[in-house]
């Protein structure tokens, strides 16, 4: 029997459109060891793997009529060769052309007609390096059936495992007249199940404007809390086109940690995390592309955030972590960094200690936050209310600190690409990994065509912070 998607997971494909792909990525950078990495090699890692996840060998079939949400079902000429494909940059590539091959690989949909992947090997990285871009639906991400394909073809210990033999068969793929009966049989044993396709506007797109107008309220109550409706006016905020730039920006993680260590030395109110730092980070750097571009800057300029973050709370008698998206707004007038810091450290304290935070389970509802994959936030709702409530979306997603490896080929960094929701021109995503912090800055092209800017912003807020004199004192 095919499996039925959940109406979480179908609201990415309704809602995807031309200029908003539902897809995250990520793009990978790795050092080859000494027999080197090919495409060949890469292919087999990857058929090892998915072998242990069979959603990335599934495709989506609709339902005659959509009378419920679509079906996964077996791809019954699935060719891993298309999905995993090999590109190369004019030796030696340099990381800016790698970045232009990623905003434009990133800013193409996904095949709806095959399985919801894409992953690219990119030869001809200056230092003998390569790279692996990848791209996978917030579909098929949920969390339990399948996870980023970023994450299935990297491990903590060198590959040396023979190769999985090549025993799968396609199931038979249902006829329309079994997926209609299939779904009546669902509508009689589980109405409710129908009835939320209804309510989340999943059989029409349009509808998910009224979904949202239910729970908008809840989630405008919690901003209101934190800061006055509606989000401020920004550049930020603009009609996004089909086309991406996408920047890179690699830090130091102890450069953050000395922050905090120094900070909380010298201050004592509130607790400064490293989380907290790279906010005041980016404020940072925020504030220095604004100027850049001549914005008025005011005291009292702020650019909201919605920034996702961990909490633990108990379910029954077990604690569990919770995902909770909190809207922040980054004082990007103030012009000591260090202030900013303390403004930006109190506004999260405010946010998680209060429980102002509205639950990921409601506001994926509203914006598509998916509580399992943490660099998921997918599924806009249209430009006028994704303004209204922030003006930018910044994942912060801790790494392992430890070395992981394609095969045998070491990973040196991992930049998440973030995709824009509606009236979105920005979305910042940073990974710690292994003593770094990657950033990934993806941009609608013809509204920042300055995002490189913002990088070399971000480099030197960071560097502005570890000189302050307050930190240093």
């Amino acid at each position: 029997m095919a499996e039925r998607m959940s109406s979480l997971d179908a609201s990415f494909l309704y809602l995807e459109d031309r200029n908003t792909p539902m897809h995250v990525g990520s793009v990978l950078i790795f050092k080859p060891a000494d027999d080197g990495f090919d495409y060949d090699r890469l292919v087999s890692l990857v058929t090892n793997r998915i072998a242990y996840v069979p959603r990335y060998r599934q495709r989506v079939r609709e339902i005659p009529g959509r009378l419920l949400n679509p079906v996964w079902i077996d791809d019954a000429d699935f060719d891993v060769t298309y999905h995993v494909r090999r590109s190369a940059l004019p030796r030696p590539g340099t990381l800016a052309q790698l970045e232009e091959f990623v905003g434009r690989i990133e800013a193409r949909a996904l095949d709806r007609k095959r399985p919801l992947w894409e992953l690219y090997l990119v030869e001809g990285l200056e230092d003998g390096r390569f790279a692996i871009v990848t791209k996978t639906h917030q579909a098929l991400v949920d969390g339990v059936h399948a996870i980023d394909i970023g994450q299935v073809i990297v491990d903590s210990d060198v590959e040396t495992a023979d190769p999985v033999p090549h025993s799968w068969r396609a199931a038979r793929e249902p006829s329309s007249v079994e997926l209609v009966a299939q779904a009546a049989i669902d509508v009689v044993r589980r109405p409710a199940h129908v009835l939320d396709g209804v309510r989340s506007g999943l059989l029409d797109a349009t509808k998910v404007a009224g979904r949202a107008a239910s729970v908008v309220g809840g989630v405008a109550q919690t901003v209101a809390r934190s800061a006055a409706l509606p989000a401020p006016s920004s550049p930020l905020n603009r009609d996004v086109g089909a086309h991406r730039r996408f920047v890179m920006v690699e830090t130091d993680l102890k450069d953050y940690q000395r922050i905090r260590r120094r900070v909380a030395k010298s201050r004592g109110a509130v607790d400064i995390t490293v989380h907290d730092v790279i906010l005041a980070t980016v404020t940072g750097g925020l504030r220095a592309w604004l100027l850049t571009r001549g914005e008025s800057m005011t005291t009292g300029e702020t650019v909201r955030a919605m920034v996702p973050v961990s909490t633990h709370v108990v379910e029954g008698d077990r604690p569990t972590e919770q995902v909770v998206p909190s809207f922040v707004d980054l004082p990007v007038g103030e012009s000591r960094p260090t202030m900013r810091l303390h403004q930006v450290a109190y506004a999260m304290h405010q946010q998680i200690e209060s429980g102002q935070g509205v639950s990921a389970s409601t506001l994926a509802g509203l914006a598509g936050f998916a509580p399992p994959t943490l660099h998921s936030l997918g599924a806009r709702l249209g430009s006028a209310m994704s303004r209204r409530l922030f003006n930018v979306v910044i994942t912060n997603v801790p790494g392992p600190q430890q070395p992981l490896y394609a095969a045998d080929a070491l990973m040196t960094a991992s930049h998440p690409v973030i995709p824009l929701a509606k009236g979105q021109a920005l979305a910042i995503g940073l990974t710690s990994y292994d003593g770094g912090v990657y950033f990934g800055l993806n941009a609608d092209r013809d509204a920042m065509p300055d995002v490189d800017v913002l990088g070399q912003c971000l480099i030197d807020a960071l560097e502005e912070l570890r000189e302050d004199k307050e930190v240093l004192a």
